[in-house]
């Protein structure tokens, strides 16, 4: 949860710098669950747009910490733009997600896994 929250509060549009694999990942990990419960949650008490208010408050957040996982690798933020190529751009973007941080400094800033 800790990760979540340092997306949301620390790096809310923070589109420079590095973010770990464990960072990015953590994040989706809890965005996904918090989604699917307010989803549900919506669902029972028949407001719907519960989820889309929550979706919207997380796009930024979202945007930046994979901007931020694409620059770990060594990668332009621009790279994110590949997710709208139907299902080869979702297939790239998940391999540079997993990939491992680029050792040592890149022009996006020192390797978060020294610090």
């Amino acid at each position: 949860m800790d990760w979540y929250l340092k997306v949301l509060k620390e790096h809310y549009a923070d589109f420079e710098g590095r973010a770990r694999r464990t960072e990015f990942w953590m994040y989706a990990l809890i965005n996904f669950i918090i989604a699917i419960v307010i989803a549900f949650i919506g669902n029972m008490i028949n407001f719907t747009w519960i989820s889309t208010i929550y979706s919207l408050a997380v796009l930024v957040p979202s945007i930046a910490v994979t901007v931020r996982r694409l620059h770990d690798i060594g990668k332009s933020g621009w790279w994110w733009l590949i997710i709208f190529v139907p299902i080869v751009g979702l297939i790239v973007l998940l391999v540079f997600a997993i990939m491992d941080s680029q050792s040592g400094s890149n022009q996006y800033g020192a390797n978060p896994k020294g610090a």
